[in-house]
């Protein structure tokens, strides 16, 4: 398995902007692809973003789309989930984690290895 550590995570006003990253350590990093998943009080854990293994391939949730960016640096091991213009809305604890494939998926129960999480609180 993988051992994710999130950090970046804050208040923050609406329309501002945070960059989320999570360092990885474990299995190889540069295998896999990755996932960010954000859960507010109450509700259930729901995708953000994936990279595939190579970076290549993004996925997004229309939520996040032309807002979010995510992206990796194998070298680091380190993704990233660079969040702009954010909304009240957006605000959760945010989870990165590890697929068990090399191709992004949205589906939580693809991924097997979660970080313990960052908190975003966006305020109107």
């Amino acid at each position: 398995q993988v051992q994710l550590v999130e950090s970046g995570g804050g208040p923050v006003q609406a329309g501002g902007s945070l960059r989320l990253s999570c360092a990885a350590s474990g299995r190889t990093f540069s295998s896999v692809a990755m996932g960010w998943f954000r859960q507010a009080p109450g509700k259930e854990r729901e995708f953000v973003a994936a990279i595939s293994r190579n970076g290549a391939m993004t996925v997004y949730a229309d939520s996040v789309k032309g807002r979010f960016t995510i992206s990796r640096d194998n070298a680091k091991n380190t993704v990233y989930l660079q969040m702009n213009s954010l909304k009240p809305e957006d605000t959760a604890v945010y989870y990165c984690a590890a697929d068990r494939a090399i191709v992004p998926h949205t589906a939580h129960a693809f991924y097997d290895s979660w970080g313990q999480g960052t908190q975003v609180t966006v305020s109107s």
